[in-house]
């Protein structure tokens, strides 16, 4: 099963940028798209960035011109690029791996972001 590992996120005031991180390690091979989703108390966990396996990339429209999604060359690291970050951008930021049939999702735990006025 692949295992994630998120990091990067913290506090910072808007307008500022962060950079998550999202590690992946096992069969790498078995990933078909990768993803950040964010998470707000009360909320339904919402898509925020995807790319797939041959670098399609699709954004939530709020984020699209401030946020960039990115993996490195072995495909085994996702990033999330966040500048101009606004205070509805607070939230748990979760990477997903969407695994080709039949395996199942897997999701990394969470890093809190929480943009500041």
């Amino acid at each position: 099963q692949v295992r994630l590992a998120e990091s990067g996120g913290g506090l910072v005031q808007a307008g500022g940028s962060l950079r998550l991180s999202c590690a992946a390690s096992g069969p790498i091979s078995t990933i078909k798209t990768m993803a950040w989703y964010r998470q707000t108390p009360g909320n339904e966990r919402e898509l925020v960035a995807s790319i797939t396996s041959s670098g399609g990339i699709n954004y939530e429209e709020s984020v699209k011109g401030r946020f960039t999604i990115s993996r490195n060359n072995a495909k085994d690291t996702l990033y999330l690029q966040m500048n101009n970050l606004k205070p509805e951008d607070t939230a748990v930021y979760y990477c997903n791996a969407d695994l080709f049939w039949p395996l199942k999702d897997s999701w990394g735990q969470g890093t809190q972001v929480t943009v500041s006025l």
